[in-house]
């Protein structure tokens, strides 16, 4: 066996051989029609397990069980003391299943296994622990009001946040553990109860989830996990009338669908969508600094990263040096599967994204774009890109305006600070961004001319649970992490008291 390769663990191999099914109240139920999916691991291309592909019908019977574990008060009766306790209790048991989680979320989702270890896992389990202590904290407000009658009589005003309800958390493909845990635990927090809706690429690790959410003490029906088709499933889900708060990341096409789903209920929603960020650098910066953000930034998970690095602006003065450290690097990354510890770029999610990527590639080949790294499929089995720097683009060219969600950096030179802050703004997009500058004053004038819901400085990606995220323009709407994390979970209601 190599030596690069890590052994699968024994309860890994035993979970992807379970007949899988729905996860409702409790219980291991099977798809009323009994279709059944696959799953695939990327670097192979190979079936390595199944689930149940839930349709409408299902959708009613999970939504009923979060709807009964809701209203009979089993977890939003509990003290907020409790639901943090068992949250917390809920990160231990997370901790205690990590390297099995990650090992999981590496061969379904084809990501390294370094990145489902130290962010899939454990940073999750960091945002598990800090989200856990909102369920004590969250609060209203008193008031002074000012109502005239009846003549003489006083008011007490305040409010209250009240747990939404019902959740229909929809999570996409390229974090599925991670992102399923940020909806899943400040809906929790709130006191609501949670249906979580993992893509039909990459079901595993939301399924385990909600395995361990019941060992941890989380009563049954409070955490249900439907497997099914977005088309389906998702849809109907969405547009479920028992459903209070659709969370949502994904794509800007299929969010927009997911919101007129949710509208037709007034269903409260929030969208965390694409993006296609820029990152600028300016001429003090220091160029091999600025080369490892851009791979950090642009070739994560092989650039399937919603707040991406995907459009380079580079200082004329500092272009060629950048953009000659930017193809070396690429050309010299090494490429395998997820559970390789020396690759550095692993395969994309399926099939039908490793040609999506290419059609982008194909595209810019056609609209002039010079490739100075990578630019096609790597010859292996499996979903292999070649991590691709590109330049000789115009701004208004295919691969500068749409997210293509694939290793693919597009470089491109600027001369003043109002230019490119136009380009970095020309776009319906405004998720993220990052600045690249020694120049404080530059820095700090730049800034909060960039419209995107974050903008990093001299770095490009992390997140912290506290540091609020979300997007701009069609980038979303709401916000993920910190205080506004659990209030979007919260409905807000104002009691006024005569006396």
């Amino acid at each position: 066996m190599d030596q690069n390769l890590v052994p699968v663990l024994a309860e890994v191999s035993a979970f992807l051989q379970k007949e899988h099914g729905l996860l409702i109240d409790g219980k291991t139920v099977q798809a009323g029609k009994g279709g059944r999916l696959e799953v695939r691991n990327p670097a192979t291309g190979q079936v390595i397990a199944s689930v149940a592909d839930g349709d409408e019908r299902d959708v009613g019977a999970v939504v009923q069980s979060a709807h009964r574990a809701f209203v009979s008060g089993a977890w939003s009766g509990l003290r907020p003391a409790d639901r943090e306790r068992i949250l917390l209790r809920l990160a231990d048991v997370l901790e205690a299943h990590a390297e099995e989680l990650a090992q999981l979320e590496t061969l379904n989702q084809g990501k390294s296994i370094h990145i489902s270890r130290a962010i899939e896992v454990g940073a999750a389990i960091e945002y598990v622990r800090y989200m856990a202590g909102w369920a004590t904290k969250i609060t209203g407000e008193t008031m002074d009001v000012s109502i005239p009658v009846p003549a003489g009589t006083r008011y007490t005003a305040f409010t209250r946040r009240e747990p939404v309800g019902v959740v229909a958390g929809i999570v996409p493909w390229n974090f599925p553990l991670m992102i399923a845990i940020w909806k899943l635990i400040p809906a929790l927090a709130a006191g609501c109860a949670i249906v979580l809706k993992p893509s039909t690429e990459t079901p595993l690790t939301a399924l385990r989830l909600g395995e361990l959410a019941l060992e941890a003490g989380i009563p049954p029906g409070v955490v249900n996990v439907l497997t099914g088709r977005g088309s389906r499933a998702g849809q109907a889900l969405a547009s479920h009338p028992l459903v209070s708060k659709v969370t949502f990341t994904g794509s800007t096409e299929v969010g927009k669908t997911v919101g007129h789903a949710a509208l037709d209920n007034m269903t409260r929603f929030s969208l965390e969508l694409g993006g296609k960020n820029p990152m600028l650098v300016f001429g003090d910066v220091d160029v091999d600094k600025a080369v490892q953000g851009a791979l950090m930034g642009g070739f994560l998970n092989q650039g399937q990263v919603c707040a991406a690095a995907s459009r380079i602006y580079i200082h004329r003065s500092r272009f060629d040096q950048v953009v000659e450290g930017l193809a070396a690097a690429a050309d010299s990354m090494s490429i395998g599967a997820g559970m390789d510890l020396n690759a550095q770029i692993n395969p994309l999610v399926s099939a039908r994204q490793q040609q999506a990527v290419c059609r982008y590639l194909d595209i810019a080949r056609a609209e002039g774009a010079q490739v100075l790294a990578g630019g096609g499929a790597a010859d292996l089995p499996g979903y292999f890109v070649k991590p691709t720097v590109l330049t000789n683009v115009d701004h208004g060219k295919t691969v500068v305006r749409e997210e293509i969600f694939g290793p693919v950096l597009v470089a491109m030179p600027f001369d003043s600070v109002d230019e490119v802050v136009g380009l970095a703004n020309d776009t319906p997009y405004g998720l993220a961004a990052s600045v690249w500058s020694n120049d404080l004053s530059l820095v700090m004038n730049v800034v909060p001319r960039i419209q995107a819901g974050t903008v990093w400085v001299n770095s490009h990606i992390p997140l912290d649970p506290n540091m609020p995220f979300g997007g701009h323009k069609q980038s979303g709407v709401g916000r993920e992490f910190g205080r506004a994390a659990v209030e979007n979970f919260t409905e807000l209601k104002s009691v006024c008291i005569a006396h």
